[in-house]
């Protein structure tokens, strides 16, 4: 079977370093796309939006490559840190609140796509690597005992406490951009 295969090649240490590597494939089609993508559906997509959600969310349709790359980036190094911690220390909390993160971060993919009806940056590369690098993690992990039940649901539920504050605060940041 091709998961007992990959387990007997792949290290676990191997496996936490692929992370920043998945990361970064995912928000490549994230980075070259969005820019383009925001500019010939974000008149369709506003209209499907309730007016809630087109105020605070107006902003995110007007970032540029750059801009949107500079976002990706410190999300990168917190978890390029996360990912040290795990791999160098045992140290596997902040590991999983990015990987709960990353693995609900498929879903939205998803759901946008099915939402507004149409491809979404970032969905091809969710499906394809995002969704099969973390569901294996998880596996592993628990599998061979590393982490356990508790931490992963206590660790995806600190990520779910702190998300809506880091979303607010980003889109803070993107409406103070869009002032300028």
């Amino acid at each position: 079977m091709f998961v007992d295969w990959l387990q007997s090649y792949m290290p676990m240490l191997t496996l936490i370093w692929l992370f920043p590597i998945v990361f970064m494939f995912h928000d490549f089609e994230e980075i070259l796309t969005v820019e383009n993508w925001t500019k010939q559906n974000k008149d369709a997509v506003m209209k499907k939006l309730r007016p809630f959600f087109r105020r605070h969310l107006s902003s995110s349709f007007q970032l540029t490559t750059l801009q949107f790359a500079r976002n990706v980036f410190w999300l990168f190094l917190a978890i390029v840190i996360a990912s040290l911690l795990a791999a160098l220390y045992s140290f596997y909390f902040p590991f999983l609140m990015f990987l709960a993160l990353f693995f609900a971060h498929v879903f939205t993919h998803i759901g946008q796509a099915i939402y507004v009806r149409r491809y979404t940056p970032g969905l091809i590369s969710s499906v394809v690597l995002v969704l099969p690098y973390s569901s294996y993690v998880y596996y592993r992990l628990l599998g061979e005992a590393v982490t356990g039940w508790a931490d992963v649901i206590w660790s995806a539920s600190t990520m779910a406490g702190l998300l809506p504050v880091l979303l607010f605060f980003l889109i803070r940041a993107r409406n103070r951009l869009k002032m300028r």
